[in-house]
């Protein structure tokens, strides 16, 4: 019994920073989604129609949340961590020779290219929408709220290379303020009208239902669980219990009062036209607080998208499915924190343009539920995979609950269809390049390393020319980066042709990427292949930051004598030539020439000292 207090001592922090992280997207839909859904219900009672969308939220948010993430997803974990890559990892590795993508794995890759969709809208109308609020504190400042929300998205933008760490503190108190504020103002509004809690019959937004359009409508629910995917893309920073703590003891609480109170003042309004969310609060100084509030924790919100963001590119790129960016780490204590310059500012321009494209959050809503709902369709393809074959569940059963789950998000998906010419071709096209991307990226490495491969020469035989020949060995040590841990690196070869000597010490490293999210216990495994020559093999989780440095210290701990101040790293510079006879479409060779080019090279990426580094040329045909 003593320990309890000290467990839930351990988790507040925890809870807490989960609240500032996990939770700002979906607790900053109430700015606008009630407001959406009283639009989209416009035809009837304006009574009727808000006990209707508080049932209808209320339910999806349960649904959706409480048991789909909460009680089941969140528990398909990859040693700890969560997120659509997690998922990706998890599933049967397939056989080596087979090259072409799964459909199960195509569908995951287009569920993780809409997040980047997602990535750009969600700051653009969270922050819109808090702006907009202004104007019901002064109403000449609609024309204001464009420029004002572009100067946010700016400044919030700029700030990232400072990294998250010195404001990150502040997230989640200011998000405890928030719910707060959230639960107190909507049961105020329940008290007075109590006749609001009989939306808590589903019958109640069943019948909105029976008598309006359905895509229109649930197109607009689907607002309030946007962000859910972050509560399982997060576990592995808090952990499952502080992020389903978090959301059954404050943030559904505050949600579900809110939505309520905001259908409760429609009922004692029911003339007035104003976004029910500020109506809540008087005007006048309680008015301003709650617009200021509003702001701060929409710029949460968007951070948390943004850094997700990053993180979500970092495991892509590691896993094979994405060109190397820049990385900067912004924290060293926390390997998490890290800034992708070049991902920044596409993201940043990108928000800038849809903000001053579209004008308003009532314009921009249009194109946020497809992203999300796609999203949810595809992580529940990747968890039927991981039901079955993970937890060797039988067929029936694993079918029966993520069929229901599938049914669930896909009358959601199909609701936002419609709105494709209205704002929702965004998230298609941004997500459609980002697809693109990686199974091009993909298709290409494996088309290059294989001829790489065939290139290649029996390590032993090289071993043995070196100790049968009178090689002049020079002093000092050369790597040999090797995509993999088997053959002969070209670089190599390239080197004995032209310059008829060798280090001393050789080094053949392979760094390669495991379908964990870190690698525990031993990650270097070395082989001593004669004559001075080393295979080492590096393995890292996909959301590890491999460094060469650090590898040649823990090369020098195996006993294998290197210095490292007269250590020369041998790369291949592959040029990327397209008129090759590998089965991709020139589209595809085309684009993938252009990746390559313009990938951050892996000297850069491994952090390896310029002035330790040769490259040889290496022509590749595709």
């Amino acid at each position: 019994m003593s320990s309890h207090p000290h467990r839930t001592f351990r988790l507040w922090p925890l809870l807490v920073g989960a609240l500032g992280v996990v939770y700002g997207d979906i607790g900053t839909s109430p700015l606008y989604t009630m407001k959406e859904c009283l639009a989209h219900a416009g035809g009837e009672s304006r009574i009727e129609a808000a006990l209707g969308c508080a049932s209808l939220i209320f339910w999806a948010l349960f649904l959706i949340v409480n048991v789909k993430y909460i009680a089941f997803i969140t528990r398909a974990d990859n040693h700890g961590e969560g997120g659509i890559f997690a998922l990706l990892a998890l599933r049967p590795k397939p056989p080596e020779h087979v090259k072409t993508l799964s459909l199960t794995v195509l569908v995951i890759l287009a569920g993780a290219a809409l997040l980047y969709g997602d990535g750009m809208i969600t700051p653009a109308i969270s922050v819109l929408s808090a702006a907009e609020g202004l104007k019901d504190v002064r109403p000449g400042f609609e024309h204001l709220t464009v420029p004002i929300a572009v100067i946010i998205l700016a400044t919030l933008f700029w700030a990232q290379r400072h990294g998250t760490g010195r404001i990150g503190g502040y997230f989640g108190p200011i998000m405890v303020v928030w719910f707060g504020v959230l639960a107190v103002t909507g049961l105020v509004q329940i008290v007075r009208h109590p006749i609001v809690l009989t939306a808590l019959n589903p019958l109640k937004g069943l019948a909105l239902l029976a008598h309006h359009p359905v895509a229109g409508l649930l197109g607009a629910v689907v607002l309030s669980v946007t962000g859910a995917e972050a509560l399982y893309a997060d576990m592995g920073h808090f952990g499952r219990r502080a992020i389903a703590s978090g959301w059954h003891w404050v943030v559904f609480p505050g949600l579900a009062l809110n939505y309520f109170g905001q259908a409760a003042w429609v009922v004692g309004h029911p003339d007035s036209g104003a976004n029910p969310f500020f109506a809540l609060v008087p005007a006048g100084h309680w008015k301003l607080l709650l617009v200021l509030l509003s702001i701060a924790a929409t710029i949460i919100a968007s951070q948390a998208l943004i850094s997700g963001t990053y993180s979500l590119t970092k495991q892509a790129v590691q896993l094979g499915y994405f060109p190397r960016l820049g990385v900067i780490h912004t924290s060293a204590e926390q390997e998490g924190q890290i800034f992708m310059p070049m991902l920044n500012f596409l993201m940043g321009v990108g928000c800038i343009l849809i903000v001053i494209g579209f004008g308003s959050s009532d314009a921009l809503a249009a194109a946020y539920g497809i992203a999300v709902t796609g999203t949810m369709v595809a992580t529940t393809v990747a968890f039927y995979r991981v039901v079955r074959f993970r937890w060797e569940w039988a067929r029936w059963k694993a079918l029966s609950l993520c069929g229901f789950f599938a049914a669930v998000d896909l009358l959601f998906f199909a609701s936002n269809l419609p709105k494709l010419t209205e704002g929702g071709w965004l998230p298609l096209i941004l997500g459609g390049f980002v697809f693109l991307i990686m199974i091009t990226w993909k298709r290409g490495r494996q088309e290059i390393v294989g001829q790489i491969l065939r290139q290649g020469a029996d390590i032993e035989d090289i071993v043995q020319d070196v100790q049968e020949s009178n090689l002049v060995r020079v002093p000092g040590t050369a790597v040999f980066m090797s995509a993999l841990g088997k053959g002969t690196p070209i670089a190599l070869l390239h080197h004995l042709k032209a310059n008829r000597c060798l280090h001393k010490t050789v080094i053949l490293l392979t760094i390669q990427t495991e379908g964990v999210p870190r690698v525990t216990g031993d990650f270097l495994r070395t082989e001593d292949l004669g004559g001075g020559i080393w295979r080492a093999v590096a393995s890292y989780g996909y959301m590890e930051s491999p460094q060469a440095p650090a590898l040649i210290q823990a090369l020098i701990g195996r006993g294998i004598p290197i210095n490292p101040q007269a250590t020369t790293y041998y790369f291949n510079r592959e040029t990327v030539l397209v008129s090759g006879k590998t089965k991709m479409h020139p589209w595809q060779k085309e684009l993938y020439r252009i990746l390559s080019q313009n990938a951050r090279p892996a000297r850069d990426y491994f952090g390896i000292p310029a002035n330790q580094i040769i490259e040889m040329g290496l022509p590749i045909q595709i």
